[in-house]
């Protein structure tokens, strides 16, 4: 059987990790040292998507500390020594991720995210995914993130494909901008940390059984 894709890239926090639990716990212990209350699990899936910085700062406007100037950079660098620590095992993937990814073995796989690379590999680490995927970029590998397709044409040269045989895989707002302005092949994964109807945002495929995702890179 011939693949439908030479290679496939994939969001990670929302598509195959649900990761709200853990971005909590980090934000919490950052914000308990501020004498300030906790994040909630909504506002945690209403922050994330940006990258870490942007987060941060969502964070620190919520709770009225300073977001700006140089209070706010050492708020958000004090914020990022506690994002490296998390431990990546806090970071459960969803049920079928892993079965999917033994399904499509023989497709080379890449990662595009915008969460920073060090709690990127604490969570590959951690599920056992370091050799699965032939390259990883996150959002401090370049000066740009998505939704600019730069970060996502990275990752499709490092794996010597093209954008054109390139299935991207994303579950959010960001990822569906990042696939249309790269105008690549697009699958939404519909169970993670959108907040527009599935329906409304641009995919080739919606899904939340990854069984149907590995059928369709096979062309089954």
């Amino acid at each position: 059987m011939n693949a439908r894709y030479d290679a496939v890239v994939f969001d990670l926090d929302g598509t195959l990790i649900d990761s709200a639990e853990a971005v909590k716990k980090i934000a919490a212990r950052f914000l308990a040292e501020q004498d300030a209350a906790p994040l909630t699990i909504d506002e945690v899936r209403g922050f994330v998507g940006n990258g870490g910085d942007v987060f941060a700062q969502r964070m620190l406007r919520s709770r009225g500390l300073e977001a700006e100037g140089n209070e706010g950079r050492a708020h958000i660098a004090r914020f990022f020594e506690f994002y490296a620590d998390g431990p990546g095992s806090d970071n459960p993937p969803y049920p079928g991720v892993n079965a999917m990814l033994d399904a499509i073995a023989a497709v080379p796989v890449g990662m595009c995210t915008n969460k920073p690379y060090a709690p990127t590999v604490n969570v590959l680490d951690a599920l056992g995914w370091t050799t699965r995927f032939a390259t990883v970029v996150a959002g401090d590998t370049l000066s740009v993130k998505k939704p600019d397709p730069e970060p996502l044409f990275h990752t499709i040269r490092l794996m010597g494909a093209t954008p054109e045989r390139t299935l991207f895989v994303g579950d959010s707002e960001v990822d569906t901008e990042t696939a249309k302005a790269a105008g690549i092949d697009y699958a939404l994964h519909t169970n993670g940390y959108r907040k527009t109807p599935a329906e409304d945002l641009p995919a080739l495929l919606r899904f939340d059984d990854f069984g149907v995702l590995a059928d369709f890179v096979l062309g089954k």
